[in-house]
Order: C-alpha cells, then structure tokens, then sequence
C-alpha cells in the first residue's frame, strides 16, 4: 500500500508518500519535510479516511522501516484502522507500488528540486490526477465517458471551478460538431 520516496525541495529532502492499491490504483498521496512515525501516521490517517468501513484494507504492505508500525497500532488504538488488519513488511511485497512508483520518479527526476514544498504538492497532485485518467481511475467519475468528464475531473482535484474547462470543452465540442456539418 505505500512507498516513501526522497526528493529535493529547496535544497533539502523531502519524502514522498504514496498509497497504491494491489491492482495498482492510486489511493493516496502525502509530501512531509520529515521522515518520522508522526509523518507515517498523518500519511496513513489521510488515506484511510478516503475509505467507508468496508473498504478499509485487511492488509498493509510497507517496507521495513519502524516507523510504519509504530503508526498502524495507534490508528488501530485511535479507531481509524480495523485492529484485524495485518501489516506485512515484505520487501517483495511492494513490487506493484515499486512498478506504479518507478514510472512516477521519471517524471520527478527531470525537475531535479523544487523551490517550495507548495510547488512540489502542485506538481506531484498533478502528475497523479494525470496518471489515475491515463490508468483509467477517472472512470467511476467520468458519467459522460468522453473528455468533457475527464475535464470536469481535473477541475474537481484542483479546485478550478465548475465553469472554467468544461466551458471551454463545450465551446470545441461545439465547433468541432460545426465543421463536420
């Protein structure tokens, strides 16, 4: 379910969390300044959240590092994670999140840094949203199937407005429809 990554931000490191389910859908991501239980905690609280009871996962694979488990059972005392869910730290375990996490660090690593830790949350939140439309996660909000959906997506994750894209969506839909006429 998770990977941490270390990247540059201002000259010093940061750490990217990810959360990755076991098709290879993204579920979740979190960039801290620190690399700290506290920091697994907050990562894995967010993306625990985004899931009803019945979806919580009965398994979490992460490395070894101690920070996660320290993190799992006081989610699990806090009531945020089910006490039944078993976390594996089995390196060979990660291999789906290590493939979904390769692909994402070529895009990282032209950047070579980033200035402020508010441009990297932009970036990274943008090579996700367009990762999940190109893995085909858009299609549980994309009512329309078509680019206008896939638009009103990016709108929704970053905060456009309801106007702005898929306004100019429709205006090519509409001459595009005029010049086959």
């Amino acid at each position: 379910m998770e990977l941490l990554t270390p990247l540059k931000v201002r000259g010093k490191w940061a750490y990217l969390y990810r959360a990755v389910d076991k098709f290879g859908n993204t579920i979740d991501f979190y960039l801290s300044p620190t690399r700290n239980a506290k920091a697994a905690k907050r990562f894995l609280g967010k993306a625990l959240s985004g899931f009803k009871d019945w979806e919580k996962p009965n398994i979490i694979n992460t490395d070894k590092a101690p920070t996660y488990g320290l993190a799992i059972s006081e989610l699990k005392a806090e009531g945020k994670c089910p006490t039944d869910t078993e976390h594996r730290q089995v390196k060979y375990l990660n291999n789906i999140i290590e493939a979904d996490h390769g692909k994402l660090k070529q895009l990282i690593k032209p950047i070579r840094g980033f200035k402020t830790m508010k441009t990297a949350y932009a970036t990274i939140k943008g090579f996700e949203v367009m990762r999940a439309l190109r893995k085909g996660q858009a299609g549980a909000f994309n009512f329309s199937n078509d680019a206008l959906g896939e638009a009103r997506l990016v709108e929704r994750a970053f905060g456009i407005g309801s106007s702005a894209l898929s306004e100019a969506m429709i205006m090519l839909e509409n001459h595009l429809q005029s010049d086959k006429i």
